[in-house]
């Protein structure tokens, strides 16, 4: 193809994920007073023991954030289409075996990071209650509404990237970069730091969240090193049988 038609490629795929997005973004405004509601709920509870509120440092305060409500609510709500229209754009590029590693990526990272985004939501109204008893019970907690956003936000998108770290794993180890038995050998350190994250994610009171948490991280990371020990294996038994046969021949 060429280069004409890589652009006129390019602007067609832009154009339907320009749409996709668009159509996301109205219906993450639509709801963006309910996502507020769920983001407000930790504020409303500290505010039974302390004089706590959401700030607007300006007019259009409110009117901002609710538009980032919506803009980031249409980027995750939009995901398959400009996954979708990106992968099409370079899969005629790409070989057979680059096509089933990009799919299996793809189609096991999504979910779990959608899973991730999801555990962080539920978690983080732990997390602002266990910051905000910090403070004293007779001081007031005024939070600035878009700085409070921009936390809750990278709190959730922090576990959801947690969440599809096994399968950055599984990638490197199909690539050739890391072997399965390193991975295996580096259970204890990857389990403290699954530990370490969980703790500080959830309050130290609340064993139970930080289990919920910690489980299927390790679950994953568990099965992400059994995923590249095998994938070794089968590795090494297809070098074997080369060598094998590449001896035989020459003895021939």
């Amino acid at each position: 193809m060429p280069l004409a038609g890589h652009l006129i490629e390019a602007r067609k795929r832009i154009f339907r994920v320009s749409i996709g997005v668009a159509v996301a973004v109205v219906v993450g405004y639509v709801f963006a007073d309910v996502i507020l509601d769920v983001l407000r709920a930790p504020i409303v509870a500290l505010a039974e023991s302390r004089n706590a509120t959401l700030n607007y440092d300006s007019v259009s305060g409110a009117f901002e954030l609710k538009m980032r409500i919506a803009l980031y609510a249409g980027v995750v709500l939009s995901s398959p289409v400009w996954l979708y229209q990106l992968f099409a754009f370079f899969a005629p590029a790409l070989t057979r075996r680059e096509k089933r590693y990009t799919f299996g990526f793809l189609f096991s990272a999504v979910p779990l990071f959608l899973a991730g985004c999801g555990a962080g939501f539920a978690l983080f109204p732990h997390v602002v209650e266990l910051l905000a008893n910090f403070a004293s019970t007779a001081d007031s907690t005024i939070l600035e509404a878009s700085y409070y956003f921009d936390f809750v936000m990278k709190l959730v998108l922090a576990v959801g990237v947690a969440f599809v770290l096994p399968v950055f794993v599984v990638l490197l180890n199909l690539t050739g970069v890391l072997p399965g038995v390193s991975i295996v050998r580096g259970w204890r350190l990857v389990l403290v730091a699954i530990v370490v994250f969980c703790a500080l994610a959830t309050p130290a009171a609340d064993i139970m969240s930080m289990f919920l948490l910690a489980i299927p991280m390790c679950a994953l990371f568990a099965a992400a090193a059994g995923i590249a020990v095998l994938h070794d294996r089968r590795v090494a038994r297809r070098l074997a049988l080369i060598t094998v046969d590449s001896r035989e021949s020459v003895t021939v």
